[in-house]
């Protein structure tokens, strides 16, 4: 998203403090922190602080006196207390504006860090309303501003195709059966692809042409109907979504978002997902697809799978959740304005 965000020429950022990479952004500066060598390494599993001391030597030289900045942290939550601490002992803390943008969902710290983090920041983004609630109702105290953002996706590449381009796409990528289901993950546990394979054992059958394709995993699978698709480049992935019927998203951890589930959910896949972390709200709590309740159950799975093959048929094979809004749904270009929008806002504040 930032990438995106920073080569549109459509943001506010003047400076980018952080290792140096391969390329630079025209119209922004640049400030790199320094190589760690091996013996800052190993104060810095003593020193906690010390680990940043690259990122503060570089702020350093970007620090006006009586010059105010918007900080911009985006998902390094063990930068705040020390970046705060810089700040307050070296300048006037009043003159900072931190917005923390977290691309998680569960309560990160709920020990003696937890109120120096929230302190910390001024304005903090999550990826979910769900999020923030349980942000809101874990802390008795919780103080900085708070904004939802989304994340998101570009709708020139993630769309969906009519029924002609579908199957002319679907004959090119050699994929033959009536219905096709898609996972696409890496092989984690908490992925869930080990209870989606339980589940394909007893939703396939012969007599409907289905199959599954495994997307972003190198493994042989000696399963009826599933076909290894492996890792793919992103720019060829929005075409394994395109030519599939049905995304399964069964996720066993507390997503922060899942953004490939919004891919999928653009490209006009009937979406399958757990009830896990932000899952929900993605799907519009029930409006965009279908939620399994209890996605450690395969039972519901399988329930859920066969009365959706049912749902999609007799819809004429046309996903009944789908509508025109998708198009515009979870898009870049709606997330760059209104990061413009909160970083104008955080302008009023800090002045």
């Amino acid at each position: 998203m930032y990438n995106h965000y920073l080569r549109s020429g459509q943001h506010p950022f003047d400076i980018i403090v952080c290792p140096k990479g391969d390329e630079e952004v025209k119209g922004v500066e640049y400030f790199y922190i320094s190589e760690v060598g091996t013996i800052d390494k190993i104060k810095n599993k003593f020193d906690n602080k010390s680990r940043f001391n690259g990122y503060f030597d570089a702020l350093n030289e970007v620090i006006g006196k009586d010059e105010k900045y918007i900080i911009q942290v985006v998902d390094h939550s063990g930068f705040i207390i020390p970046l705060n601490e810089h700040l307050t002992e070296n300048y006037n803390r009043k003159n900072f504006y931190i917005q923390y943008y977290y691309q998680g969902f569960d309560i990160l710290y709920k020990d003696e860090r937890a109120q120096p983090f929230i302190k910390g920041i001024d304005e903090m983004f999550f990826l979910t309303a769900l999020s923030y609630e349980h942000y809101k109702s874990y802390y008795d105290a919780f103080t900085m501003r708070c904004a939802v953002m989304h994340n998101a996706t570009n709708s020139q590449q993630f769309y969906r195709l009519n029924s002609s381009a579908k199957d002319v796409l679907k004959s090119e990528l050699d994929i033959t059966s009536k219905l096709v289901f898609i996972w696409c993950s890496q092989d984690r546990p908490k992925k869930g692809l080990h209870l989606i394979l339980d589940v394909w054992r007893r939703v396939f059958t012969s007599e409907i042409e289905m199959q599954l394709l495994i997307v972003g995993v190198e493994k042989e699978i000696d399963l009826p109907g599933v076909k290894v698709i492996g890792r793919v480049p992103n720019h060829i992935l929005p075409q394994f979504y395109q030519v599939s019927d049905f995304y399964l998203f069964p996720s066993l951890w507390k997503e922060g978002f899942g953004i490939v589930l919004a891919e999928a959910l653009k490209c006009g896949c009937y979406c399958i997902a757990s009830n896990q972390g932000g899952i929900p709200e993605v799907l519009g709590h029930g409006q965009y697809g279908k939620i399994i309740e209890h996605p450690n159950f395969i039972d519901e799975w399988v329930i859920t799978i066969n009365e959706s093959i049912k749902e999609y048929s007799d819809n004429g094979y046309e996903n009944p959740f789908y509508t025109e809004d998708f198009e515009s749904l979870y898009d870049i270009n709606v997330w760059q304005e209104k990061m413009n929008t909160k970083i104008a806002e955080a302008k009023l504040n800090i002045n």
